[in-house]
């Protein structure tokens, strides 16, 4: 996963001739009533897109639009380039693919989509506070959050070697049905720790970034929310002084020593390379990784079990990273955009679209995490059962940055504050000189 910065006036001109080459999919329909042209993110799974084109075939189909689907990869940024692009042209697509803080980026462009979203409430009940965090700014919702790219990062692990070096018996905490929130209750970080040193021990150590790539940043940054280690508050006052950022800085460095000798220079791939091959005992990731060792390592797939973040002082926090659509201010049909997105959003549609991306995505409707596709995929049956966020996990999803206002919040993700401390710990600096740094980067983004 990747990050976003506003791009230099010069370099969005330079680049925006991407939106020239794009991958394209017409959807025609005879006699169109208007046209639509959706500015999509290419999906990981082939699948997925194919689910999404269906759906939206169906809908250009029965309303007589003629709706054009572009699937941008993240690969070179090229979805991100082309939406500043089209932002400061004010020209291009009509709805788009927004992730993360892009929504807070652009703004000033796009189309409240509150009534929508009053229906959407209505129906299926609220989202999680990262969706609201993310997606709701200055009292309005400004993208619609959608399941299609939004994927949390959970903990996945090897069933066998959390038994037999850590005592472990993960589908007792997480079974792949209704369950209770006592059932984990031994999921701690206290509880992680000791299986991360059983593991190491043993030749398999989890694979726990320390860089400042997004997988890193998101771990660390839920484990700093279960400690209640916030570097900035609602308000904007700088907290990362705060004897709970020194209790997640103790954990970190009691933890440090049994993770790879590599963490600091991880990127994105690199837990889920040391899993596939054998190496690893746990990692925290989307099912990504289970899928290619589904396909290349099938007996690692079947010795696989994906479930909850560990519980600390402060609750169980699931670090997750939202997609949005939302709808540009130069739309030329913004009454047929809205009609589109609503229809992609119901339940039904969300389910298939679920279904092809093998339970990749994950809705950011709470009431939407008993899709069948989540205990029906395998080896081994209802291994990612507990992929999505359930009520008896007694957890929430959680966006690394929060609580501080966006504009910051946004800066210590594309800095990577949070793993960035950690880091240092690794490089054997103190736990004062960590804070002491942190405070001075806290302090550069308000300058």
């Amino acid at each position: 996963m990747r990050t976003t910065t506003r791009l230099p006036r010069r370099r969005v001109l330079k680049l925006g001739a991407a939106t020239a080459t794009l991958p394209l999919v017409h959807i025609r329909t005879a006699g169109a009533a208007g046209k639509l042209a959706f500015g999509m993110w290419d999906h990981w799974m082939p699948e997925g897109n194919e689910a999404v084109r269906k759906v939206v075939a169906a809908w250009a189909e029965k309303n007589k639009v003629d709706v054009t689907l572009d699937f941008m990869t993240t690969n070179g940024e090229k979805i991100f380039i082309t939406m500043a692009a089209e932002a400061q042209a004010r020209r291009g697509h009509d709805l788009y693919a927004f992730d993360a803080w892009t929504v807070h980026q652009w703004q000033d462009r796009l189309v409240p989509v509150d009534d929508l979203m009053a229906s959407l409430t209505a129906k299926y009940g609220p989202c999680g506070t990262a969706s609201e965090y993310l997606g709701k700014i200055g009292g309005h919702w400004l993208a619609l959050p959608t399941s299609l790219g939004s994927s949390p990062l959970p903990a996945c692990a090897r069933m066998s070697m959390l038994k037999q070096y850590a005592g472990i018996d993960v589908r007792a905490w997480y079974p792949a049905h209704e369950s209770t929130p006592a059932a984990a209750a031994d999921w701690t970080y206290d509880t992680q720790l000791r299986a991360a040193e059983a593991c190491f021990k043993a030749g398999f150590p989890f694979a726990i970034g320390c860089g400042t790539t997004t997988d890193s940043l998101e771990t660390w940054g839920a484990m700093f929310a279960a400690h209640g280690a916030y570097l900035v508050d609602s308000e904007g006052n700088t907290t990362v002084d705060s004897d709970n950022v020194r209790t997640a800085l103790e954990y970190a460095k009691r933890l440090l020593p049994f993770l790879p000798r590599d963490t600091v220079s991880y990127d994105n791939a690199s837990n889920n390379r040391a899993y596939i091959s054998g190496k690893s005992a746990l990692i925290y990731n989307p099912p990504s990784a289970w899928a290619v060792a589904k396909r290349d390592a099938p007996p690692i797939a079947e010795d696989s079990w994906t479930f909850p973040n560990p519980r600390g002082p402060k609750g169980r926090f699931v670090p997750t990273r939202p997609y949005f659509w939302g709808i540009w201010q130069f739309a030329q049909n913004q009454s047929a955009a809205k009609d589109l997105l609503l229809h992609l959003m119901q339940r039904e549609n969300v389910e298939f679209m679920a279904n092809g991306a093998l339970g990749y995505d994950i809705p950011q409707f709470l009431s939407m995490a008993d899709f069948k596709i989540w205990e029906e995929v395998e080896p081994p049956r209802g291994t990612i059962y507990n992929y999505p966020v359930r009520p008896w996990h007694d957890a929430e999803y959680y966006i690394v940055g929060y609580p501080a206002p966006p504009e910051i919040a946004a800066r210590m993700w594309s800095r990577g504050t949070v793993s960035g401390m950690v880091a240092k710990l690794f490089a054997g600096q103190t736990i004062e000189q960590s804070i002491a740094w942190a405070k001075e980067e806290i302090e550069g983004f308000r300058r």
